[in-house]
């Protein structure tokens, strides 16, 4: 099953801004449509194609990397007869699926870049993890993208409801609210999408099985078990740590604040002995981390707390089938409530997740905000996120709550838009109900969070 995805445009860019000066480095987890919607590309663009998948290369095309890049010609007579394709200059792609698996050929994208006959294109995930780039020297012939799993608004296409997110978009735009039938039906839309999640796999499942949860979910956990397994291939000295922050994000995100607790990993765990461990998960883009912002000012990153974090999974239906055993979702039903709005445990960490799914899709690297009230002895300010517009001469934040109930208080909120008025561009709060301004904050439904 064949999904349309929004990186397809930038790929088009690519190839016609570049014309050829540069390869193009698809960066992504695991499982997220990489190899497929590259390879659709190349067939529909280009005249004729060779993809190269590090994977089951054969020796001969291995031997073609270490031996023959002095020698482009026969290098090139290799590859187009072991994959039986005839290359045409300026009109052929060649592409290195997985190329973790065989740096040696990333690093021989300066040469083949700089020769000009054909484009490249590359694709992997952990690409940066210190066992990948240890003996190559990373070229600068590259434009780096990366890809996520589907938003919320590719998920409508999939599910052939594309008027209806083109409807989502023109009301945000004009800030106004969806009709009721339309809201109604959007949220449905919307609690389906954090069930089924972002992967095309557990898509594909759903959609060819009758709308099956368990099918989808069924998909979710192989990808849940090889997340897993790549994390067991890791150098020993963190791998424990990982596993052990990759099994609990359910159970950090399911507290009151949501943050990473190291002590409950490990006694007198510091942050700098787990440097190696949040390096992984944030490059392996399983997970996307948020941290603290102690002054939201110019630059959210330069006023960071690196030791205060939160952890959330890089896709929300994963997170739903990490947070619960196959048992607990069949016996208590809990597909089934989550879409009517009925469960009563968790779903508030569920939505968090999918909004910071949202931000960092559309490009933002969100941070949170706490303050500590030293005569109340606890926070009187939590934030769920913060996101700037980058400007360097009009710099705005955008503080961001996520509610998942009907009745809510906004406290924080407003303490926080009294502390920081004039830094403040636009206060939102993303909910469950439809489109409303009320006084100086925007409410937005939950199905909105991809228009931001």
């Amino acid at each position: 099953m064949i999904f349309r995805r929004k990186i397809y445009e930038k790929l088009k860019n690519w190839k016609e801004g570049t014309k050829g000066t540069k390869a193009l480095f698809i960066e992504g987890a695991r499982r997220i449509g990489k190899s497929t919607i590259v390879e659709i590309f190349a067939r529909k663009e280009y005249k004729s194609y060779i993809m190269i998948d590090f994977n089951d290369a054969s020796e001969v095309v291995k031997d073609a990397f270490l031996n023959y890049l002095q020698d482009l010609d026969t290098f090139f007579m290799i590859l187009s007869t072991e994959y039986r394709t005839v290359l045409y200059p300026g009109e052929s792609v060649l592409i290195f699926d997985e190329i973790q698996q065989f740096p040696k050929a990333r690093q021989s994208i300066k040469r083949l870049v700089k020769d000009g006959r054909f484009d490249y294109i590359e694709t992997g995930s952990l690409v940066s993890i210190r066992e990948n780039v240890q003996d190559i020297t990373i070229p600068s012939e590259e434009r780096k993208v990366k890809m996520y799993p589907m938003d919320f608004e590719e998920f409508c296409w999939a599910m052939g409801e594309e008027s209806l997110s083109q409807y989502i978009r023109k009301c945000f735009e004009e800030g106004s609210p969806l009709t009721e039938l339309f809201h109604r039906k959007a949220m449905l839309l919307y609690r389906q999408y954090l069930v089924v999640g972002g992967m095309p796999q557990s898509i594909a499942a759903y959609l060819g099985n009758g709308r099956s949860f368990q099918k989808a979910d069924e998909e979710k956990r192989d990808i849940l078990a090889l997340y897993r397994d790549d994390i067991m291939k890791i150098e020993a000295k963190y791998q424990s740590r990982v596993l052990s922050i990759f099994d609990q994000i359910p159970a950090f995100l399911s507290q009151h604040e949501k943050r990473v607790i190291l002590s409950d990993i490990e006694a007198g765990a510091s942050f700098s002995k787990f440097n190696d461990t949040f390096f992984w998960l944030d490059n392996s883009m399983i997970a996307n981390e948020c941290f603290n912002c102690t002054d939201p000012n110019v630059g959210l990153a330069l006023n960071e707390d690196r030791t205060y974090l939160k952890c959330y999974m890089g896709d929300t239906g994963l997170l739903v089938s990490h947070a619960f055993t196959e048992a607990e979702i069949e016996t208590e039903d809990l597909y089934r409530q989550l879409i009517l709005g009925r469960l009563s445990v968790n779903e508030g960490m569920i939505f968090e997740n999918a909004v910071m799914q949202a931000l960092v899709c559309n490009g933002y690297t969100p941070f949170f905000y706490t303050h500590y009230n030293v005569q109340k002895h606890r926070n009187d300010i939590e934030i769920d996120f913060l996101i700037s517009n980058k400007s360097k001469t009009r710099y705005k934040i955008y503080p961001i709550e996520v509610k998942s109930t009907e009745r809510y208080s906004i406290s924080s909120l407003r303490k926080f838009m009294e502390k920081f008025r004039e830094r403040i561009g636009q206060a939102y709060v993303i909910d469950t109900k439809n489109y409303r301004k009320k006084d100086d904050v925007v409410y937005m439904p939950a199905y909105m969070a991809m228009c931001l």
